[in-house]
């Protein structure tokens, strides 16, 4: 895998993943294996942001970890790991941290969006973007699957290696944002950006019950040629020109065209609902894949550090 450029991404361990988890990041890194050495993480020292249970946090991150191997990700070809375990990363956000501004770190998003709200913020959502620029820059990557909306993060990321690299040396690459366009955002069942915090998700390992409420549930406008929520959901599973033909031959049928797209979320889920069905029962198997991840990302981790040990003047 030397030969391969590096890629690296991070899903934080906060509840079920949703089908816009799945094209809008997920699917990439099962898709880039192939090509890309990969680096995937469940980022649970971020999770600690907002999830203080620790019976929660520890079953999550396992179920998040079971959740990338049921949708393809490959132990063979993909470190697969616990952000938790590989303590260099923290150890280089604080080194971060220290050439890091107030100011700077004032102009992020989820900061700012937080104080809009009238929040109590604490240091670690504050900092959140650096403990990520130590994600990302910890294993001189190449390129980091982003959503559109997550662009800030990865830019910030760049500016902080290239401050270091700046007053240390060079020492860090500055990696390229990898976006999949026609997926980056992925609409929920009222037309916004999926999101949980929205409760309008569509679960990635969701039951036939459960599709049927959450696309029954789709909102939908009388006024428009297509039910454009049902439409933009169902792109994802079929070809445009498929549909054009579908919802003309069905227009006004809106309950029709939701059984369609019922029927595709159907055929789409059951074979990765039953994946992870069979790997949830192997927990050995599940804590290997882990142990040897760990193993290979801290020997990538510790090599790095020395080199930015060595640039600080700590070694």
């Amino acid at each position: 895998m030397t030969d391969k450029k590096i890629l690296v991404s991070g899903v934080k361990p906060t509840g079920r993943p949703h089908i816009g988890n799945y094209f809008g990041a997920m699917r990439q890194l099962v898709d880039m294996q192939k090509d890309y050495h990969v680096y995937a993480m469940a980022v649970d020292y971020h999770a600690l942001i907002s999830v203080h249970e620790a019976k929660i946090l520890k079953q999550d991150t396992v179920d998040l970890v079971i959740d990338y191997l049921a949708i393809g990700i490959d132990p063979e070809r993909t470190l697969l790991f616990k952000q938790s375990e590989v303590p260099e990363h923290t150890e280089l956000a604080w080194i971060l941290n220290c050439i890091t501004t107030v100011p700077y770190m004032m102009r992020a998003h989820a900061y700012k969006d937080a104080v809009a709200k009238g929040e109590e913020v604490n240091v670690g959502l504050f900092s959140y973007p650096i403990l990520m620029a130590a994600d990302i820059l910890m294993y001189d990557i190449d390129k980091v699957p982003v959503g559109k909306d997550n662009k800030q993060h990865l830019e910030m990321a760049r500016e902080i290696a290239r401050k270091f690299n700046t007053i240390f040396g060079e020492t860090f690459k500055e990696p390229e944002e990898f976006i999949m366009e026609e997926v980056a955002i992925v609409p929920g069942t009222d037309g916004k950006k999926m999101s949980k915090s929205y409760g309008n998700t569509i679960s990635l390992f969701a039951t036939d019950e459960e599709i049927e409420e959450k696309v029954m549930s789709i909102v939908t406008d009388s006024k428009a040629e297509y039910p454009e929520n049902v439409f933009y959901i169902h792109k994802l599973f079929r070809p445009t020109i498929e549909l054009d033909k579908i919802y003309e031959e069905n227009k006004g049928k809106y309950k029709a065209i939701k059984e369609i797209l019922i029927g595709d979320l159907k055929n789409f889920i059951k074979p990765l609902r039953e994946k992870r069905e069979e790997i949830a029962k192997n927990l050995d198997f599940v804590n290997k894949v882990l142990a040897e991840g760990k193993e290979k990302a801290r020997a990538v981790a510790s090599a790095k550090m020395q080199t930015v040990k060595k640039a600080i003047g700590v070694l």
